[in-house]
């Protein structure tokens, strides 16, 4: 047996792949991690189809479009390309994201390992999160390779000689998440005097389970019922009513989400949240109205 086959069959061992043979989606920019997940779900027999998202943004687009490709030839699998225009606005990292979101759907799968998980994490928590943020992404067959690490995935592309596209802009300062990767998280190493990756998903994994708990706790709530919401724990009635509020795409933030509770419990009449709707109270009930434009 090949030493590459011995690694890739160690390293699947501690992947969420779905059963051989299921059709799947994986996105492959040519870089270290997703062209291991490519190697790696190939591997395992999935049905693999390869998408390539060209934002066009760098002057090696069309450059990692190819290597993407040669890299899904390499490994035999389906492989299309998809050109996409961003939207509007001022972050640009939101915006690529939210472009390959649209190309590539839910439920593709993504090459993010346990060091991208410990990013989220710390990324949450500099905006101020609670349980759901911090609890960052969920394990599963959507993010099958979350108890590997970046190390790993190179491993991977070495033992193949897959040759992956090494991305400029992922040591780019002006986007928050290199400035964690580059500068914040070894400094957290260096101050615990060990590798804090594996500790963050550790943390994570277990803010996911009280978040799943939370959840479950809050469905049973009517988020309707001004009085049952007024008598619950604060963070019941606040899951209850995102959960609600959020149905017409336009989640609230915890100031409207408190706003709301104000009115559930008879200290206003009725407030405005986003997406130009008002909740007003009638008896013991709360009401969504859509305000006219």
């Amino acid at each position: 047996m090949s030493s590459a086959r011995v690694l890739l069959d160690r390293l699947v061992e501690r992947c969420t792949f779905p059963d051989p043979g299921t059709p799947v989606v994986c996105a492959l920019s040519g870089g270290p991690d997703s062209s291991a997940l490519v190697a790696l779900a190939a591997h395992v027999g999935l049905d693999v189809t390869a998408v390539h998202v060209h934002h066009g943004l760098r002057d090696s687009a069309d450059a990692d479009a190819a290597t993407a490709r040669r890299i899904a030839g390499a490994l035999d699998v389906e492989f299309r390309s998809e050109h996409v225009d961003l939207d509007d606005g001022s972050n640009l990292e939101d915006r690529a994201r939210r472009a390959r979101q649209r190309v590539l759907g839910p439920d593709a799968l993504t090459g993010h390992t346990a060091d991208d998980q410990a990013e989220t994490l710390l990324l949450a928590l500099i905006r101020g999160s609670g349980a759901r943020g911090l609890a960052a992404m969920r394990p599963g067959p959507t993010h099958p390779l979350l108890a590997l690490r970046r190390a790993d995935t190179v491993a991977v592309c070495d033992a193949l000689a897959l040759e992956p596209a090494i991305d400029p802009t992922n040591s780019d300062p002006r986007f928050r998440r290199n400035r964690v990767r580059h500068d914040v998280l070894p400094l957290l190493d260096r101050l615990a005097e060990r590798d804090l990756a594996p500790i963050l998903s550790r943390t994570a994994s277990l803010l996911r389970d009280d978040d799943d708990l939370l959840d479950e706790l809050a469905a049973a709530l009517d988020p309707a019922d001004a009085r049952a919401l007024a008598a619950a724990p604060l963070p019941l009635a606040r899951r209850s009513l995102r959960a609600w509020l959020s149905l017409d795409g336009y989640p609230p933030t915890v100031a409207e989400i408190d706003r709301v509770l104000d009115v559930a419990r008879g200290d206003a009449e009725a407030c405005e949240i986003s997406g130009r709707r008002r909740i007003s109270r009638s008896g013991q009930r709360l009401s969504l109205f859509q305000n006219p434009v």
